[in-house]
């Protein structure tokens, strides 16, 4: 086998907490992070010319190191001294810059996908080690599910699985810089913290409802210290019947959850009309394995 197919799928954070700042600059987490249907197709081929190749759809991705699928690639080659030239496509969907792990998404696809085309037999503990050197969002997306992360969200582990809901992401037409929105983070003006403990049991009692209502996101204040309008989105999907809404991760998408696909599809018409919103997406929680 030279070529394999895998899916890079999304995440949303069910709750976002910071706990304070490590030695290391870095912050503590606590999250409850869940993989979505919406994905990225990731393509990659094996030939002779002892290159790595990166295309996309998108015209204006980065198609060099400072893409973190390349970057897979590239460490991949160099650290099993890997001779066969590696061809990846990007199929990309997953909105760029979105706090929705796409890049990172890739990259643990390329990393199943080259462990499967070279026989590295790495396994996900090993492949988790790597990510991690690379983004705090790589291990979770190399795992995938419905999992608790800790630390800078390297420390995994599986919790009950998110109901089956229908999930609107809206994405819209500007950008965060990750960076920006921690800097502006002040631990002493959060007003509320998620109670992941109460999240976690209403997840083993499937209470669907009750997971939405104790969703937070305590990256939310700085990020509409910047740009309003995404509380303003949060609050259109509650009036348009959504269970709960949340800011996904460091932003500036938004994501709701509803028990009814007919009202999903109706808000997200709803919201990318009120909004101008163009990247907007009506899926469901992702349950599977890492498999085309």
């Amino acid at each position: 086998m030279n070529k394999t197919t895998l899916k890079a799928t999304a995440k949303i954070n069910l709750s976002l907490d910071i706990l304070g700042k490590r030695e290391d600059g870095y912050h503590e987490m606590e999250m409850v992070m869940q993989s979505i249907a919406l994905h990225d197709k990731i393509t990659i081929s094996l030939d002779d010319s002892n290159a790595i190749l990166l295309k996309s759809n998108i015209s204006w991705l980065p198609l060099d190191e400072r893409n973190l699928a390349y970057k897979a690639a590239k460490y991949i080659k160099e650290t099993y001294n890997i001779e066969e030239g590696i061809n990846i496509y990007i199929n990309k969907r997953v909105p760029v810059a979105a706090g929705l792990g796409g890049g990172s998404s890739d990259f643990a696809a390329v990393l199943f996908g080259l462990n499967r085309l070279l026989n590295l037999r790495l396994t996900k503990k090993q492949m988790i080690d790597i990510g991690v050197k690379f983004g705090a969002d790589i291990p979770f997306c190399i795992k995938r599910g419905t999992l608790l992360a800790k630390g800078i969200g390297e420390n995994l582990s599986m919790v009950p699985r998110l109901p089956d809901c229908h999930i609107v992401v809206a994405k819209p037409q500007f950008g965060f810089s990750t960076k920006k929105i921690f800097e502006l983070f002040d631990l002493q003006k959060v007003e509320r913290h998620p109670d992941t403990k109460l999240i976690l049991e209403l997840l083993k009692n499937k209470d669907l409802k009750g997971i939405c209502e104790n969703m937070v996101n305590v990256l939310e204040t700085p990020a509409f210290s910047l740009r309003n309008v995404i509380s303003d989105i949060k609050n259109s999907f509650l009036e348009l019947g959504a269970l709960g809404s949340l800011m996904c991760g460091s932003g500036p998408s938004v994501f709701a959850v509803f028990d009814d696909k007919e009202k999903a599809q109706y808000a997200a018409m709803k919201i990318s009309k009120k909004y101008n919103i163009r990247e907007i997406f009506v899926t469901e929680n992702f349950v599977g394995n890492n498999k085309e």
